[in-house]
C-alpha cells in the first residue's frame, strides 16, 4: 500500500474526510510534483476527489460512482478552508426546509463576492453573490459529515424571489413559497427582509397572498407601508402595465402567476 493511500485511510479513520495538497505535502514529506503524482493515482482509483484546486475529499465507496462527496459534506470544509463565510441558499435551502417540489441539478451556495461554479464528478455547485451576507438569518442541519448553514425559512423566501430568474422564474418561486409558507414566521420575515432590498419584500408578501398565506404576511404589510418609497415591478425584466389596480404591496402587476399544484 502506497504511503498516499495509508495516508487517506488514516484521515479516513479518524473521521476526517477532506485534506490540502499542502497537508499531504508536509504529512509525507513530498514534493509538490510528488504529491500531485500521488493524488492522480488516488484520483483514478477513485479514492479521492478534488472540488477544488488543493483541496480535496476521501470517496466513501457509496460516492465513487458519483465521483465526488455529495456538495453539502464538502461545502463547510472547503469555505473553512478558504475563510469564506457562506450560507445554502435558495432552491437548496428550501430543500432542507421540506419544499421538494423542483430538485435543484446544482447545489446553491451564497457567498458576499460570487465564484466560479465547481464541478466534481457529478456534483455541481453555483455560487451567487448575497449583500449584506452576514446580516442574513441562518440556521445548522446536520449531514452526515457535520453540519451545514442553511438560510433560516424567511430569510430562504426573500431570497427566493430576489433571485427569481436565476432559479426558474417567479412561477416557481411562488410554487415553492406555497410549500414554505406553514413554516414562516411573520415577525421573523420582517427581519429578514431588513437584509434584502424593499422591492424583495413587496414581492414576497404579494406571492404569501396569492398563496392563500396572507396571515405570514401581515406584518410584512406594515413594514412595506413603512418603508417603501416607489413602486416596485412584480416582474423587474418585463414593461410596467399602463393600467393596474392598486394595491397594499406598492406593485405594478405586470405579469400573471402560475402555481403548480
Amino acid at each position: 500500500m502506497s504511503k498516499a493511500r495509508e495516508y487517506i485511510d488514516d484521515l479516513a479513520s479518524k473521521g476526517v474526510h477532506h485534506f490540502t495538497s499542502e497537508a499531504m505535502c508536509r504529512a509525507l514529506s513530498l514534493s509538490p510534483d510528488a504529491a500531485k503524482l500521488a493524488l492522480l493515482r488516488l484520483g483514478k482509483q477513485s479514492l479521492t476527489a478534488s472540488p477544488a484546486r488543493g483541496f480535496h475529499v476521501i470517496l466513501p465507496p457509496e460516492y465513487k460512482r458519483l465521483g465526488c462527496l455529495p456538495a453539502d459534506q464538502f461545502i463547510p470544509s472547503l469555505m473553512q478552508e478558504r475563510g469564506l463565510a457562506y450560507y445554502a441558499g435558495l432552491l437548496s435551502a428550501a430543500q432542507y426546509h421540506g419544499a421538494a417540489h423542483h430538485r435543484p441539478q446544482e447545489f446553491q451556495v451564497m457567498l458576499a463576492k460570487s465564484r466560479r461554479a465547481i464541478t466534481c464528478g457529478m456534483v455541481r455547485v453555483a455560487f451567487f453573490s448575497r449583500s449584506r451576507l452576514a446580516e442574513v438569518a441562518t440556521q445548522k442541519f446536520n449531514t452526515p459529515r457535520g453540519t451545514i448553514l442553511v438560510s433560516t425559512v424567511e430569510a430562504t423566501a426573500l431570497d427566493l424571489v430576489g433571485y427569481a430568474p436565476r432559479i426558474g422564474g417567479l412561477d416557481q418561486t411562488a410554487t415553492i413559497l406555497s410549500e414554505l409558507a406553514e413554516q414562516i414566521d411573520p415577525q421573523r420575515l420582517v427581519l429578514a427582509a431588513k437584509t434584502a432590498p424593499i422591492a424583495w419584500a413587496q414581492r414576497v408578501g404579494y406571492l404569501l397572498e396569492l398563496v392563500s398565506a396572507p396571515d405570514k404576511a401581515v406584518a410584512l404589510k406594515e413594514y412595506v407601508r413603512q418603508t417603501a418609497k416607489d413602486k416596485a415591478l412584480l416582474l423587474p425584466s418585463a414593461p410596467a402595465a399602463s393600467e393596474t389596480k392598486p394595491n397594499a404591496w406598492r406593485l405594478n402587476i405586470n405579469t400573471d402567476i402560475e402555481v403548480e399544484t
